[in-house]
Order: C-alpha cells, then structure tokens, then sequence
C-alpha cells in the first residue's frame, strides 16, 4: 500500500473551524476597539467644546443673565446641544456656571461640569 501525503478531510475542517472561531473573536474585538475609539472622541471634543464656551462666558462675565439656555452649536463637523444654567452666588460675588455637552439629538450628557466666575473683571 502506497501512503499519501497531505491533510485528510476532517483535519481541513477542524482548522477552518479554528480559524473561523479565532477569526469571529478578532472581528468582535476590533468592533469593541471601534466603538471605545468613537466613545473617547466624542468625550474629547465635549470637553474642547465646553472649555471653549467656558472662556467665552468667561469674558462676558461682567454682563451675563441668570438663568437656564439651551444652545446648538456645531464643532469639528458635528452638530452639539450644550444646556448652561448660570446661579448667583449669595455673598460671595460669584456666578456658578453648570454646563451639560451632548450630541444633538441625544438625551445623556457626555460631559457635566460645574465652573465658577466673577462677576465682573477688574
């Protein structure tokens, strides 16, 4: 009898099984990494964004309004909702500014921040 070299059948099949179940997790992975990647973006660019109208506010101090505003802006080619709610407070000169990012369109608030100014420059 004469012996053949080469795989059998059954040996094809289980490496493509293993190569397939190792090929699903890759994918899964990547998929994770992508979505994460996206996550940390937005995060960045709702803190750049909130920094920026904070300087802002910061430099119109002397004549800014209690209250609540909800404002749309659009930055780094997206469209964003930033809620501020400014407060007086009492015996101190102070205004507390509390400022929400979120995308617009979306519910949750990627980035709350809370941030305190004078009143007026000197």
């Amino acid at each position: 009898m004469r012996t053949e070299k080469g795989f059998t059948l059954l040996e094809v099949m289980i490496a493509l099984a293993v190569f397939a179940t190792l090929a699903a997790a890759v994918m899964s992975a990547s998929q994770y990494v992508l979505r994460q990647s996206a996550r940390v973006e937005a995060r960045l660019l709702a803190g750049w964004l909130a920094d920026n109208h904070l300087s802002e506010l910061h430099l119109q101090s002397a004549t800014l309004a209690i209250g609540s505003k909800t404002l749309t802006q659009r930055f780094a080619q997206r469209e964003w909702r930033l809620v501020q709610r400014i407060v007086s407070e009492p015996d101190t000169g102070l205004l507390r500014v509390e400022l929400s990012v979120s995308p617009a369109g979306s519910d949750p608030a990627l980035l709350s921040v809370t941030h305190w100014l004078a009143r007026s420059h000197d």
